[in-house]
């Protein structure tokens, strides 16, 4: 039995993708389909006293309607020191921001990679590090990508072994299971419902912010109580 997800790379993203991270034999960053604007490929919502805020990596777009997430270049490469100073300054009273402190700064100040997709890798590894996720996090592009959207899915899923297939809720709208069915590959709908709340600044509670926000408020080692169930919706 092989379990794995594949899911396109998003910027420090929610729990929720770290939960999937965590539950995978593999997790497949799906980064060589097109990158789609004003989405969670390059920007991700924390918690401000004013409300949510977007921290955005600008990125090349200009006549570039169908250029790959693994393709997308960045644009400002003073992102890094304007998102880490926001940072500090929204979240220097959260009780574990010093602890962490050191770590994300360097994370941020010296992230030198050029386009999206390696940042996105760059954070979602040392991320899982910190969280003590060992789920090994590998690339479509290594893998042959033949047929269309199903289809290239399933593609990946038997050369990488897998058994079991796991999809966001959104893509029973589009996936073909029978032809996953016709290969032995199960397939499962992730839920994300039934998280607990956690102790977090600037009242009222929100579930849908960046995976950062909980590892403030509550320490690397307390952070998965809060995003790993004891149960997962098969």
């Amino acid at each position: 039995m092989k379990k794995v997800a594949i899911t396109q790379s998003n910027y420090i993203p929610w729990k929720g993708y770290f939960e999937t991270i965590y539950r995978m034999d593999e997790f497949i960053l799906y980064d060589d389909v097109q990158y789609t604007r004003r989405d969670w490929r390059n920007r991700n919502l924390i918690k401000t006293p004013n409300g949510l805020l977007w921290l955005t990596i600008p990125v090349e777009v200009k006549g570039k309607y169908h250029q790959l997430i693994n393709e997308t270049v960045i644009s400002d490469p003073t992102w890094k020191i304007h998102h880490w100073k926001t940072l500090q300054t929204f979240y220097a009273r959260a009780p574990y921001f010093k602890e962490v402190s050191s770590f994300f700064e360097e994370l941020y100040l010296n992230c030198n990679e050029k386009y999206l997709s390696a940042i996105n890798y760059r954070f979602l590894t040392a991320i899982c590090s910190l969280l003590g996720i060992t789920t090994p996090i590998t690339r479509s592009s290594d893998y042959q990508l033949i047929g269309d959207k199903s289809e290239r899915l399933l593609n990946i899923c038997l050369q990488c072994s897998a058994t079991d297939y796991y999809s966001g809720p959104s893509a029973q709208s589009y996936l073909n299971v029978s032809i996953f069915e016709q290969k032995n590959v199960r397939i499962h709908w992730l839920d994300y419902n039934g998280y607990p709340e956690y102790p977090q600044l600037y009242p009222p509670f929100e579930h849908a912010v960046s995976i950062l926000d909980l590892i403030f408020n509550v320490g690397p080692a307390n952070a998965k109580n809060y995003f790993i169930r004891n149960t997962c919706n098969d």
